[in-house]
């Protein structure tokens, strides 16, 4: 139960309505130590509840003691607009019963907008390190009063080319702050925690680039785009689902699966980094009230998207790396429920799917749908090599070295069969034998004794 870390009762009276009664075991760790004022490092796997477990204890301090004159108390980093907008609707439903105020800052926005909300001074603030560090640098934000930095997804950020501008914003905070590094991977969290925090606490619930284990992983062999799609197609038909995502890895690729989706009649939205923000919050309601059943969507949807009854993420496309793998498959499965993911996988794509189960500690399902096998069916087999083969090949050598070898010159074959011509000593002694005895003579041979 909640209760027992003492938190302020009006966040306890705020987790009644959202049916949350019992921590997770990310937040059973974090919390206790957060609210002593510890910095801490934390992986947890998705869906496990990291964004509650730093949300309960920053609030609670904040709540502690009133600073009616001061300004930003909390800020909390995040690598895209989608993970920051679902961060500050959790926030607000954990704040509902209190006086904090809490505000987004992204790109996508108005920037005397953004100005207006800093001037405001809300106690919470969610923002992208790509606008915020615009905002520092055109002088809009002060956060000498800070008490709290938090940086969710840290890993995320740093795989994006954000670690100038979070070194920067984190430069013009107050030194004397608290900061909190939750991931879902360890990732190169360690080079944040050096540089960043003091003294952290290391919680890891999550072996590093551990998938989620509630989540059945499967695999179907294809051979081409054409084959792809009729696989899609098949898969969606006979796997029932509430909602669903499927991965590609092109802004390109998702308008032309979208639109052939929609051609086979199907409900489709849309999801890339291209999109503006209102078109973005379009599509996410959309899936969110039902509109339609299936996303297509870039590695923009693959962190920060908390959408209920995702039970089925098809990767058309193979994640690039291991680490948005994990994030992808981590849509489904989420908070204990079990989910479903599906990676279709072509001849080029065989050998990341091996190092993703090495990396990640899992095994694959083949999964075979009728009518629609692959002529791909794996590596060839190749006959035995490497050492057993080399040292047969040896054994072999050595073998016929056994015997000595003569070796042959061309000169001594070449006069086989031929008569030797006589050496210039043997040849002036016949003459003078000749002299004396006569043209007919030949001496006799010595007979042995």
């Amino acid at each position: 139960m909640f209760d027992q870390y003492a938190l302020h009762d009006r966040l306890l009276k705020a987790l009644e309505p959202l049916n949350i009664s019992e921590p997770t075991d990310v937040q059973a760790q974090a919390i206790p130590a957060a609210i002593n004022g510890q910095d801490l490092i934390v992986s947890s796997e998705t869906g496990s509840g990291k964004t509650a477990a730093f949300l309960l204890p920053t609030l609670h301090k904040l709540l502690q003691q009133d600073a009616p004159k001061s300004g930003t108390r909390a800020l909390i980093l995040t690598p895209t607009r989608e993970l920051c907008k679902q961060v500050v609707k959790h926030c607000k439903q954990l704040a509902a019963f209190t006086h904090l105020e809490v505000n987004a800052i992204t790109g996508g926005h108005d920037f005397k907008y953004q100005r207006a909300i800093f001037r405001k001074n809300p106690e919470i603030l969610v923002a992208t390190p790509g606008r915020l560090k615009e905002h520092i640098e055109r002088g809009s934000t002060d956060f000498s009063d800070l008490e709290v930095l938090i940086l969710d997804e840290a890993d995320r950020m740093l795989d994006m080319g954000f670690m100038d501008e979070v070194m920067e914003i984190a430069a013009s905070c107050n030194p004397d702050r608290q900061t909190l590094l939750f991931s879902a991977t360890i990732g190169s969290n360690q080079y944040i925690g050096d540089n960043l925090l003091k003294e952290p606490q290391t919680i890891a619930l999550a072996a590093p680039r551990q998938a989620n284990a509630k989540i059945t992983q499967k695999i179907v062999l294809t051979d081409d785009e054409k084959h792809k799609n009729k696989l899609l197609q098949k898969i969606l038909e006979t796997h029932e689902h509430d909602k669903s995502i499927i991965f590609v890895n092109t802004k390109t690729q998702t308008n032309k699966l979208a639109g052939w989706l929609r051609y086979m009649k199907l409900d489709v939205g849309v999801l890339h980094g291209d999109m503006d923000q209102d078109a973005r919050n379009n599509e996410m309601n959309r899936l969110r009230r039902g509109r339609v059943k299936i996303l297509v969507a870039t590695d923009v949807a693959a962190r920060g998207l908390d959408v209920k009854g995702i039970d089925l993420v098809i990767n058309y496309d193979l994640a690039r790396s291991s680490e948005d793998f994990i994030h992808r498959t981590g849509r489904t499965g989420r908070a204990g429920e079990k989910g479903l993911a599906i990676s279709l996988i072509t001849s080029r794509d065989w050998d990341t799917m091996v190092r993703f189960e090495r990396e990640l500690e899992l095994r694959f399902e083949k999964l075979n749908i009728p009518g629609l096998e692959a002529k791909f069916k794996g590596p060839k087999k190749t006959k035995a090599s490497g050492k057993k083969a080399g040292t047969k090949k040896r054994e072999s050598s050595a073998k016929k070295d056994d015997k000595p070898k003569v070796k042959v010159r061309k000169r001594d074959t070449k006069n086989i069969g031929k008569r030797r011509k006589p050496s210039a000593e043997k040849e002036q002694a016949q003459k003078s034998a000749a002299e004396k005895w006569g043209d007919g003579f030949s001496p006799a041979p010595l007979k042995k004794k």
